[in-house]
């Protein structure tokens, strides 16, 4: 090679990485900052040296990944995908009774059953368990009239916890001005009833029926007795001018709170302030998640089943047969088997098409220890 094209040579090196040198100095914003990044590492890290005199660390920082979390946010993620599926059944039965006073109701879709479109595409389901005291005509004129009162309320379906305590106080107003027309309907009736829109649940209570839910096999109660001798009751009865004598209400009723029951004298009072029978309903909301069925029952039914029994019953039932109905149907049979008196009336919805899975119950660590005496006789046994 000659001494001029040597020179040359050198001067495209020389321009070669002028252009170079401009390129890193032209690095996008992105890059610099990485760069900014790089040269405040910990410089007690082990760096490797790669050919072009970049630096890099030699252990990047790596999320940890707890498995406690991982499964949190798949029960999570399962949670908040769960679309209830519905299914019911229902059973009733006179008992020990002469008369029939318990009824019930179950209606799919709400506002269909009564002839109204709704703009939402999820419907309202709507389940009711009516004990009647004193005659059927207000457990009857409770079920035929409380769900066309919470249909044709201006607020539904958006504020539905509001529709149904209002609407509870108006059926009750209507059965009053029933009975001032008809003297022969002066009854009574506690009410339960469950309402279902999406996976949120509402029940609303007046009196001693009760709903109890099974989340995983666990008995969650969805409502509270209301009786005379409850301390909170008790203080509202005196407060407003009642009584209880015996663990009853003025010395008749064996609920606190109930409709009708307007033949009673000093009972209920028309006024904003009431008496101490009252009508107005307590309201649990609750968001549907590993739920799978609700027990609706008339207080005949919990006179001889708890809780927690009723819900083990049903899950051993719907995992042998997984008929709604005639779980239902066994559930009675039970209770007239264990000696109840009472009218009864069951209904079951349940969330999933399939029979509730098996629970894995968790048995705790049982530690065993022995002592030196027992060691040393259980020592001279083995060895003869």
């Amino acid at each position: 090679m000659c001494v001029e094209d040597a020179e040359q040579v050198n001067q495209e090196v020389e321009s070669l990485g002028n252009t170079n040198i401009n390129k890193k100095q032209s690095w996008p914003l992105h890059c610099e900052v990485l760069h900014a990044q790089m040269d405040n590492w910990d410089k007690d890290s082990s760096l490797i040296s790669s050919s072009d005199g970049i630096s890099v660390c030699s252990s990047f920082p790596l999320e940890s990944i707890c498995e406690d979390r991982v499964t949190l946010e798949r029960k999570q993620n399962l949670a908040t995908s769960f679309i209830p599926v519905l299914r019911s059944g229902e059973w009733s039965d006179i008992g020990g009774r002469l008369y029939m006073e318990d009824t019930h109701i179950c209606i799919s879709d709400l506002a269909k059953k009564f002839g109204y479109n709704l703009l939402r595409e999820e419907s309202v389901s709507f389940y009711g368990v009516f004990d009647g005291h004193g005659g059927k005509s207000a457990a009857h004129f409770v079920r035929d009239h409380l769900p066309r009162f919470i249909v044709e309320d201006a607020d539904f379906p958006l504020e539905l916890e509001k529709v149904v305590a209002r609407s509870f106080i108006k059926t009750d107003a209507a059965f009053a001005e029933t009975c001032s027309r008809e003297s022969s309907f002066s009854s009574g009736t506690t009410a339960l009833t469950a309402m279902i829109f999406g996976r949120s649940l509402l029940v609303a209570n007046a009196g001693d029926c009760r709903a109890v839910l099974s989340r995983r096999g666990t008995a969650i109660e969805m409502s509270e007795d209301h009786r005379p001798c409850c301390v909170n009751e008790r203080t509202r009865i005196e407060y407003l001018g009642g009584y209880v004598e015996d663990g009853y209400l003025n010395g008749q009723l064996g609920v606190s709170r109930a409709l009708g029951d307007w033949h009673l004298e000093g009972m209920k009072v028309k006024s904003d302030r009431g008496g101490p029978l009252s009508a107005e309903p307590e309201l649990k909301l609750v968001t549907l998640t590993n739920d799978e069925f609700l027990i609706i029952g008339s207080d005949g039914i919990w006179d001889v089943f708890s809780s927690e029994n009723s819900v083990s019953f049903a899950r051993r039932r719907l995992r042998e047969h997984n008929d709604v109905k005639l779980c239902c149907k066994e559930i009675v049979e039970e209770a007239t088997k264990r000696g109840a008196t009472d009218n009864l009336t069951v209904v079951v919805i349940s969330f999933h098409l399939e029979p509730p899975p098996k629970v894995a119950v968790e048995r705790g660590r049982v530690i065993r220890s022995i002592s030196a005496e027992g060691l040393q006789s259980l020592k001279c046994l083995l060895q003869g």
